[in-house]
């Protein structure tokens, strides 16, 4: 699927309608440049699926962010500033893969570990908007 987004409203009811979707137990692959509504998508999610008003800080610093959800744990890694993909055991990703919604930011950088059934989202700039793709 394809949608066009021309705000961060778009790009939020584009996760909005995503997160309906989700059964609780995916991987999902962030793809795009910095600045592309990779986080903006995920807190949408994070928030569509929690029973309150949670705050999302984006994990650039922390790598992992977990959250309860209403379909489980959702567990968000930004691997941006991984310096080699055998970093990601060191921040649980065995048990994100295993276990609740995983959303990955940066998923080049673990490289041969990401798992084959992964989703990927595909962010890019158009000349009209960003496009967001979801391939499943």
């Amino acid at each position: 699927m394809k949608y066009l987004t021309t705000c961060e409203d778009d790009t939020i009811q584009c996760a909005k309608a995503f997160a309906q979707h989700l059964k609780g137990h995916e991987l999902v692959a962030l793809d795009g440049t910095l600045g592309m509504g990779k986080t903006v998508f995920v807190r949408a999610v994070i928030q569509a699926l929690s029973d309150k008003n949670v705050e999302v800080p984006s994990p650039t610093f922390t790598l992992l962010q977990t959250y309860d959800t209403i379909k489980g744990t959702i567990y968000h890694f930004d691997f941006y500033r991984l310096k080699s993909p055998e970093e990601a055991f060191e921040i649980g990703i065995e048990d994100a893969f295993s276990d609740g919604i995983c959303f990955m930011e940066w998923p080049e950088k673990i490289g041969s570990l990401l798992p084959p059934n992964t989703i990927h989202i595909v962010f890019e700039n158009t000349p009209n908007g960003r496009q967001i793709e979801i391939k499943d």
